[in-house]
């Protein structure tokens, strides 16, 4: 039984895939400079296991077991309770930064904050270090918006929408 997310939840569903297409997509190019570096042992087995663990840890255990489930049940519930600004705001509302329980919104800003400054962080590596976090990054965002789809037209997701009470 698929999940059912009416307009409100799809523009929300939609404006998050947006946010990580948009990161895939601008962070790509560097990844793919790796074709033509000229890396060491070192780095090669670095991207490997990099990639490796940010797939798993990134894309797996961050966005498929917690992220993307959550964000599809955010979506139904935005869209059984619409109200004008949330829906104005539906990405932000299914990502749990706005109308959600105390403990999900510190642990959604949080992150944000700490994503923030990972890429400012990232920005003053150079090559080939940064594509190779770039490379890890790309992959956990991919296998995340594949999930995000996966819960939203395959499995229904079985997680509290962490609304306020």
């Amino acid at each position: 039984m698929h999940a059912r997310v009416g307009a409100a939840g799809v523009w929300g569903i939609l404006g998050v895939l947006a946010l990580l297409a948009e990161a895939i997509v601008r962070l790509t190019p560097r990844a793919l400079e790796l074709r033509d570096a000229d890396m060491t042992t070192l780095q090669w087995i670095v991207l490997v296991v990099w990639v490796a663990f940010n797939g798993y840890s990134e894309g797996y255990r961050g966005f498929h077991q917690n992220f993307s489930p959550r964000v599809i049940v955010r979506a139904q519930h935005l869209s059984a309770h619409p109200r004008p600004l949330f829906v104005a705001l539906a990405p932000l509302y299914v990502m749990g930064h706005i109308h959600a329980t105390r403990r999900r919104m510190i642990v959604a800003w949080a992150l944000t904050a700490g994503i923030v400054a990972l890429v400012i962080a990232v920005r003053e590596v150079a090559q080939p270090w940064r594509g190779i976090v770039d490379a890890g990054v790309v992959v956990g965002l991919a296998i995340g918006s594949v999930s995000i789809l996966y819960y939203w037209v395959g499995r229904r997701p079985d997680v509290p929408a962490d609304v306020p009470s």
